[in-house]
């Protein structure tokens, strides 16, 4: 007998029979509660609109197609393709060796696509990937069918809408003054190929000197004027180029440029 007096005969104490209320239910929350009559036949064609997993379906959502992705279609790609910056040295290949502008053979496709930059550094062509960029090579121009000059025109208007709005630092110091950017978007020291980014600098720091330039690392485009009564402002530009590309992930080059005639050049100190 349990503690309220009734014992194990007693109706009130048995357990519920499958019959009722809370036995049988479906927990869809598209459909009301029923009751199974019968057990489900595991020969019964599986339903098409059935949940699996806890998953259902999208409405009036269909998958998206891989043929549709960036890496296959150059009308998506197209919109995210920028220019980056790469080190001295960085390997794949040269565009000058593309044949009618694509690129030729099995080695040829997987190797990254190199284009040529101010002072001899390498730029590359990439699209932004959920934490990481996938780099353009080969294997893209051969998927698009589209020829490189199709690619870099892509990329350079990307670069130009996003610096159209991408902010300047501004430090000044006395008679010193600094322009940077680094917004962390992972465009800034390509701004430099633009030619109104150029003008831009020439146009607020040239009307005292020189116009010196670090490309440090791809989050970071830095330049400074360089006034004839401040020869010490050369060395401690250069140190803390060094500085910030030796503790860069993504360094670029240690080298002081100067803007000549609106062009990036090697500083010749």
């Amino acid at each position: 007998m349990d503690d309220e007096g009734r014992g194990l005969g007693d109706p009130d104490a048995r357990p519920r029979s499958p019959e009722s209320s809370d036995y049988g239910r479906t927990y869809d929350d598209d459909q009301a509660g029923a009751l199974r009559d019968a057990a489900p036949s595991i020969l019964e064609p599986i339903a098409t609109d059935a949940p699996v997993s806890g998953h259902r379906p999208g409405i009036g959502q269909p998958a998206a197609l891989a043929a549709d992705a960036p890496e296959h279609d150059f009308r998506a790609a197209r919109a995210i393709i920028v220019p980056a910056l790469r080190p001295v040295g960085t390997q794949g290949r040269p565009i000058s060796t593309l044949h009618g502008g694509a690129a030729e053979g099995p080695a040829s496709h997987a190797q990254p696509l190199l284009d040529e930059g101010p002072c001899g550094l390498p730029v590359v062509y990439t699209m932004a990937a959920t934490g990481f960029d996938v780099v353009v090579n080969g294997d893209h121009l051969a998927s698009w069918g589209v020829a490189i000059d199709a690619v870099q025109d892509a990329a350079i208007a990307n670069l130009q809408a996003w610096s159209a709005n991408a902010p300047w630092t501004d430090e000044v110091s006395g008679d010193r003054r600094l322009l940077s950017s680094d917004t962390g978007e992972g465009s800034d020291a390509a701004r430099i190929l633009l030619p109104e980014v150029r003008e831009h600098l020439v146009h607020e720091l040239g009307a005292t000197g020189r116009v010196l330039v670090g490309l440090p690392e791809r989050h970071l485009l830095v330049a400074g004027t360089l006034r004839p009564d401040d020869t010490a402002f050369a060395a401690l530009f250069a140190e803390f180029v060094l500085e910030q590309s030796g503790g860069a992930d993504e360094p670029i080059d240690r080298r002081v440029f100067e803007l000549v005639g609106g062009q990036l050049v090697d500083f010749a100190g």
